[in-house]
């Protein structure tokens, strides 16, 4: 069973927004202050990387990571205030976004509130008592999972955003490592608070969306990507995975689809650097592919080139802070998400109808269409220059290119050379 996914979430964009690197200041005053150009670019939603006191113990560089924290009621004061946090709230919601909180229940910071305020097994320990670490994360202490108490303590923390904060909803780090059946009972009750709460997961798991969230990272599809841009797979892949998906998760089930995030960003490069000159044709795919919900990872609405140092201030320069290109790629995908019923998310979008063509390991053709609404894509995913020939059948017609807005006649044979990452998505 699944809770309705929330009426917003059908047609978003998400926003992931590294306060740190955003802007001059690195505060949620200025981060406020980029609202109204994120909501032009069309995002819908902000997912919020924490926002709370990061520990001292065992911090990674100067100002550490985001998720070692030392106070789950608290706001960074490298940020600003809590009152700074309502301000942003009540901001975005006033320009109709949402907001996500980032929640990391899996380990808390080596010196944070609970590890003295708590009972010793709130943490899991080791033979000297000592909080284990969890992987190599060694500015965090392991919870306990098999105290119900801990359940609670996380679950009245996330309560706390919600009621009096008005958040809509939490991005969930890395939510594998936590039991699902925490992820139910914290779901089932914020569900009493707020209806329409919005829950993303950091994993892929088959059984998230058993009444636990409504979307997951499409982590799988995101790497055979990475892997197609730089010649080491072929399309073959993603079309195995995009239909494998399908039978593996429930209908209602959304995946966000992403070309960067904090961590490809940080630890794998710039999304120029893994993608090349891919890099257009793949974001068009987070935006064409069945029930995905696409990100725009800080500076990608501007198309940053670079890899953010992820424990040090390493903020976008004002001057690179301007609209181009990528701003103007993002709006008009984000204008045709909005737009069209059949690239919906979950339940209400179109499936993945495909176009027999002569080049299926370069090339994918492709229709998304439902109750009126038809995207049709044609998609080169390869570095070389494709003779493609095929048959639309039922599908040809008058259309309008979605990206350049001319008007094109889709002939029953298609027979032309395609350059290598071209696409183009027509619209009836």
């Amino acid at each position: 069973m699944m809770y309705k996914n929330p009426e917003w979430s059908y047609s978003a964009v998400l926003y992931e927004m590294n306060i740190r690197q955003l802007t001059a200041e690195g505060t949620l005053r200025a981060a406020t202050e980029r609202l109204p150009f994120l909501r032009s670019v069309g995002v819908d939603a902000i997912w919020l990387m924490p926002i709370y006191p990061i520990g001292v113990e065992g911090r990674k560089g100067r100002l550490g990571s985001y998720y070692s924290i030392r106070d789950y009621k608290g706001v960074n004061p490298e940020f600003g205030t809590a009152d700074d946090l309502r301000h942003f709230i009540t901001t975005a919601h006033a320009l109709g976004l949402k907001v996500l909180l980032d929640w990391v229940a899996n380990h808390t910071a080596r010196d944070a509130r609970w590890i003295t305020e708590r009972p010793s097994e709130w943490y899991e320990r080791d033979e000297a008592g000592v909080a284990k670490v969890p992987w190599d994360w060694s500015d965090t202490a392991k919870l306990n999972y098999a105290n119900h108490d801990v359940w609670r303590g996380q679950i009245e923390a996330m309560r706390y955003w919600v009621e009096e904060f008005g958040v809509d909803g939490f991005r969930c780090d890395m939510a594998m490592l936590v039991p699902i059946e925490f992820w139910q009972e914290a779901s089932a009750e914020l569900h009493r608070i707020k209806p329409d709460v919005f829950m993303l997961a950091e994993a892929e798991e088959d059984n998230l969306f058993d009444s636990a969230f409504n979307a997951s990272y499409q982590w799988n599809i995101h790497h055979i990507m990475c892997d197609i841009a730089k010649g080491a797979r072929r399309v073959w892949d993603l079309r195995n995975a995009i239909h494998s998906e399908r039978a593996k998760y429930p209908r209602e089930a959304m995946r966000m689809s992403f070309t960067s995030n904090h961590d490809e960003n940080s630890w794998s490069g710039s999304h120029q650097a893994r993608f090349g000159a891919a890099l257009d044709v793949m974001t068009a795919m987070t935006f064409l592919m069945p029930s995905t919900m696409p990100l725009i990872y800080t500076g990608q609405e501007v198309g940053y080139d670079h890899s953010f140092e992820f424990f040090e201030r390493d903020a976008i320069p004002a001057e690179c802070y301007v609209e181009n290109r990528s701003t103007e790629l993002y709006r008009r995908l984000s204008a045709l998400k909005h737009r069209e019923l059949a690239l919906a998310a979950g339940e209400r979008g179109g499936e993945v109808i495909e176009i027999e063509n002569n080049a299926k390991d370069c090339m994918m053709t492709f229709v998304r269409e439902v109750r009126g609404s038809r995207v049709v894509a044609i998609v080169n995913l390869s570095p070389y220059t494709i003779h493609a020939d095929f048959r639309t059948g039922i599908y040809a017609g008058k259309y309008i290119d979605a990206l350049s807005g001319e008007r094109v006649v889709l002939d029953d044979h298609v027979e032309c050379d395609i350059a290598p990452w071209q696409y183009q998505i027509l619209v009836k």
